[in-house]
Parts: structure tokens; C-alpha cells; sequence
């Protein structure tokens, strides 16, 4: 009697086969778009790199040079500047007179004004222009002594002024000259021994004055 086949190992076949898990498909990736990064170059790096030393090696230098004598220099230099501001303008010009009564009339005629301070027995005072013309009894003082650190008064006619305060019994010292810039200066001595200037100065500026 022929023997039959089996159909058991095809069906295991087929069992095997379905219980295999099936293979996923995969899906298709887009391409990813890579973009350049922006950043320093290197050959830049090194050249700051290279400038930061630089500046480094400076610094320390400089730290180790001897700076005393610029130092000292700078020092001489504000301290003779501060000497020389340490004045701030004309205040007094002080004249002596032998009678203090006399030459307060004749100043005051020749000032056109009364004296602010009016102390005879020490001092009198006229305020001329924001400066001050003081009067000193002196009973020694003599009518033809030399004259000494002239002070010059501001004027805007030089030569009518010289001309006035001769009129008014001042002696001739020095007559008006033009001494350059467009200033004129000129003196006489007072009836009391003192030398009064003038002077008519064209780029002197009184409101500037401290």
C-alpha cells in the first residue's frame, strides 16, 4: 500500500513562517541641511592672541621703569605753577603823604569821588574801578623822593588826564608816550612826593579781573 506524505512539516513551515515577524519598510529620511558655523577664524585668534601678549609685555615693562624723576619733575612743575596764580590782581597801591587832610582834597578832586575809608589818623581809602588808592599818613615823608614799584591807573584818556592832574598842581615825571600795542603810558608826582601813572591800555579788560 503506498505511503502517504504528511502534511505536518508544511504546516509547521507555514506557522513558522507567520509566526516570523514582518520586516518594517523604512521610510525615506530627508537630507539635513547643514549649515556653515560662524565663528572666529583661527589664524584671527592667534593674532589677538598674539596682541593680548603684547600689551601684557608692556604692562610689565612699564611697571619696572623708574618713574621718580618724571614724578619729581611733574611735582617742581604744579608747585611752581601754584606760586606763580597765587596772586589774584592789583588790590592797594598805598601812597605816604606828610598831610593826610591836604592830600585827601587833592586826591578826592582829582578822583572825582570821596574816599570809602576815611580814618585820618591811619588810613583813607578811594574804591577806583573795584581797586583800592590808599592815603598813609607819613609826617617824614618827603615831596621829592625817588620813586618806587610805580602803580599805573587805568585811564581812557591818557593824555587828558596827564594834562588834568598838572592842572591840578602834579609835577611832570614822565610825559604820555606810546609804548607799543596801542598802550600809552605817562607819570607825575603828586603835590605829596608820590609818582602817580597812568596808563590807557586797549586790550586790558576790567571785567575779567578777579
Amino acid at each position: 500500500m503506498p505511503r502517504v506524505r504528511s502534511a505536518r512539516p508544511e504546516n509547521r513551515r507555514r506557522r513558522k513562517s507567520a509566526s516570523m515577524p514582518t520586516e518594517a519598510v523604512a521610510a525615506p529620511v530627508a537630507p539635513v541641511e547643514v549649515r556653515p558655523v560662524r565663528g572666529v577664524k583661527l589664524k584671527h585668534v592667534s593674532t589677538i592672541t598674539m596682541i593680548v601678549a603684547l600689551l601684557c609685555l608692556f604692562a610689565y615693562l612699564a611697571g619696572r621703569v623708574d618713574v621718580s624723576a618724571a614724578t619729581s619733575t611733574a611735582g617742581a612743575t604744579q608747585s611752581a605753577t601754584k606760586e606763580h596764580t597765587m596772586f589774584l590782581g592789583l588790590r592797594t597801591a598805598k601812597y605816604e603823604v606828610a598831610d593826610i587832610a591836604k592830600a585827601k582834597e587833592w586826591y578826592s578832586k582829582a578822583l572825582g569821588m570821596q574816599p570809602y575809608f576815611d580814618e585820618p589818623a591811619f588810613y583813607v581809602g578811594y574804591n577806583v574801578g573795584g581797586y583800592d588808592l590808599g592815603l598813609v599818613p607819613a609826617p617824614k615823608a618827603e615831596t621829592k623822593r625817588a620813586a618806587a614799584g610805580v602803580a599805573y591807573w587805568g585811564v581812557e584818556d591818557a593824555h587828558g588826564a596827564y594834562k588834568r592832574l598838572i592842572e591840578l598842581g602834579a609835577t611832570p615825571v614822565e610825559e604820555v608816550q606810546d609804548v607799543g600795542g596801542g598802550m600809552l603810558v605817562g607819570e607825575v608826582r603828586d603835590p605829596f612826593g608820590n609818582v602817580l601813572g597812568i596808563i590807557y591800555n586797549p586790550q586790558f579788560k576790567p571785567g575779567e579781573t578777579k
